[in-house]
C-alpha cells in the first residue's frame, strides 16, 4: 500500500439542547483535553495555546467568533511534526480543528514521511490506531477512522480492506463488522463498524471505519480535497443523525413509563376509600405528585420535538452535501440508503410524539379532577 493516510474525524457537542446560547456543555472541552493527553506527537501538548477557544490553558469559549462555522486555530491547520518508527521511517501528523455550529470537529491525519513508501499490514500498528479509538478520544457524537491507500490493480480489495480494518483494531476488544461496499471518486470504499459489546447502540462508543483503496490511479485525493468542506459536513451530519435518534430512544421509554404511571393513578381514583379523611390525604398526596410527573413528561415531549427538528435539519444538510459531492464524481449508494433510513427514524420520532401528545392534556385533566375532589372533600370536612 502506497500514499497511505490514516485520518480520524471526530465530532463532539459544544452545546446541548438545554444549554443557553451563551453557554456550553459541561464537557465541551473534553475533546481538546483528550487530544492534548495523547502524547504521541510532542506538539499536541501545546495544542490549547493554538486554539481560539483557549487563553493559555484556560478554556474560554467566549473568545470564539460569532460565525457558525470556522477554523478554531489562529493559523488554520496545525503541523504536529513527526515521530520516528522502529522500521526506519517517520510518521507526520496534521490537525485541523473546527467548530461546526454547535459541534467541535477535528481532522487528525497521519501519513508516512514519504508517500512512495510501501506500507504493510503489520506496519499500520506504527500509526498507533489504538489511541484513535472511542475509549481514548471520547467524542460525544462519535467518530470515523478513514484509511486511504493506493494498491495494485490486481489486488483483492475486499480481502485487503477486511485485513486493514482488523489490523487497525488489533490488540483491542473491538472487532470490525462489515457494513457496506461501494466506490467514492474512483476508489473502492468499504465501511466497517466496531461497537462496544456493553453498549452496541451508543454512537459515542462506536468506531466507524472507512477503507478507500485506489487501484487505477483515480484522482481520488484531488477530488476529496475539492469536496473537503462538504465531506466534513456530511460526516458530521451522519454522526449527528445517529446520535439524535439514539437520544430519542432514551426519552421515549421514559415518557411511556410516566404515561403508564398516570393511567394507573386514573384507575385508582374510583377505588379510593370512602373514608373522607383517608381519601383526602391520598388525594393531597396525588396533588403533590402529579405536577412533578407532568413536568417530567413535558420535558420528554419537548426533547422528542427538539430531536425531530434536529433530524430534519441534519437530513437536509446531509442531502445537500451529498448532492454537492456527487458533482465531483461517483459517491457511494449506501449514503443514499443511510439517508432513507434516517428519514424513517425521523418519522418514528414523529409517531412517538403523536402517541404521547394526548397524555399531556390528560395530566392537566387529572390534576384538575383531583383538585376539584380535594376542594369538595375539604369543604365538606370544614363544614362539619
Amino acid at each position: 500500500m502506497k500514499n497511505v493516510s490514516l485520518t480520524l474525524y471526530a465530532f463532539h457537542l459544544r452545546q446541548t439542547l438545554t444549554d443557553a446560547p451563551d453557554r456550553v456543555a459541561d464537557d465541551a472541552a473534553k475533546l481538546w483535553d483528550n487530544l492534548t493527553n495523547l502524547g504521541h506527537f510532542p506538539k499536541l501538548t501545546t495544542l490549547k495555546s493554538q486554539l481560539i477557544c483557549y487563553t493559555n490553558t484556560e478554556y474560554t469559549p467566549q473568545n470564539e467568533p460569532g460565525s457558525k462555522t470556522y477554523w478554531l486555530t489562529h493559523a488554520q491547520d496545525i503541523d504536529l511534526g513527526a515521530i520516528s518508527t522502529a522500521d526506519g521511517f517517520k510518521i507526520t501528523a496534521n490537525l485541523q480543528p473546527f467548530r461546526l455550529n454547535d459541534t467541535y470537529a477535528i481532522d487528525l491525519t497521519l501519513t508516512p514521511d514519504s508517500p512512495h513508501l510501501d506500507i504493510t499490514l503489520p506496519q499500520l500498528q506504527l500509526f498507533r490506531p489504538q489511541s484513535l479509538l472511542p475509549n481514548t478520544i471520547q467524542a460525544s457524537l462519535g467518530q470515523t477512522l478513514w484509511l486511504y491507500a493506493e494498491v495494485d490493480a490486481q489486488t483483492d480489495c475486499a480481502t485487503l480492506a477486511e485485513q486493514c480494518a482488523t489490523a487497525l483494531l488489533a490488540n483491542t476488544p473491538l472487532n470490525p463488522s462489515f457494513q457496506n461496499q461501494d466506490s467514492l471518486f474512483g476508489s473502492h470504499l468499504f465501511h466497517y463498524l466496531a461497537t462496544q459489546p456493553s453498549q452496541p447502540d451508543n454512537p459515542a462508543k462506536q468506531c466507524h471505519i472507512l477503507i478507500s483503496l485506489n487501484t487505477n490511479q483515480s484522482p481520488t485525493v484531488e477530488l476529496l480535497g475539492k469536496g473537503y468542506d462538504e465531506l466534513l459536513q456530511l460526516l458530521c451530519s451522519t454522526h449527528k443523525l445517529r446520535y439524535i435518534y439514539h437520544q430519542s430512544r432514551q426519552r421515549y421509554p421514559e415518557a411511556r413509563h410516566l404515561y403508564s404511571d398516570l393511567e394507573q393513578q386514573i384507575h385508582t381514583l374510583p377505588n379510593l376509600t370512602t373514608d373522607k379523611q383517608t381519601r383526602l390525604d391520598a388525594l393531597k398526596n396525588l396533588l403533590n405528585q402529579i405536577p412533578h410527573t407532568a413536568l417530567d413528561y413535558a420535558r420528554c415531549l419537548r426533547d422528542l420535538r427538539a430531536h425531530h427538528t434536529a433530524m430534519e435539519t441534519n437530513l437536509t444538510n446531509f442531502d445537500t452535501k451529498q448532492q454537492k459531492l456527487a458533482q465531483f464524481g461517483d459517491i457511494p449508494q449506501f449514503w443514499g440508503d443511510f439517508l432513507k433510513a434516517s428519514q424513517r427514524d425521523k418519522q418514528q420520532i414523529q409517531t412517538d410524539i403523536n402517541y404521547l401528545s394526548p397524555g399531556q392534556d390528560l395530566f392537566g385533566q387529572m390534576l384538575e379532577t383531583v383538585r376539584g375532589i380535594v376542594d369538595l372533600d375539604q369543604a365538606e370536612r370544614d363544614t362539619f
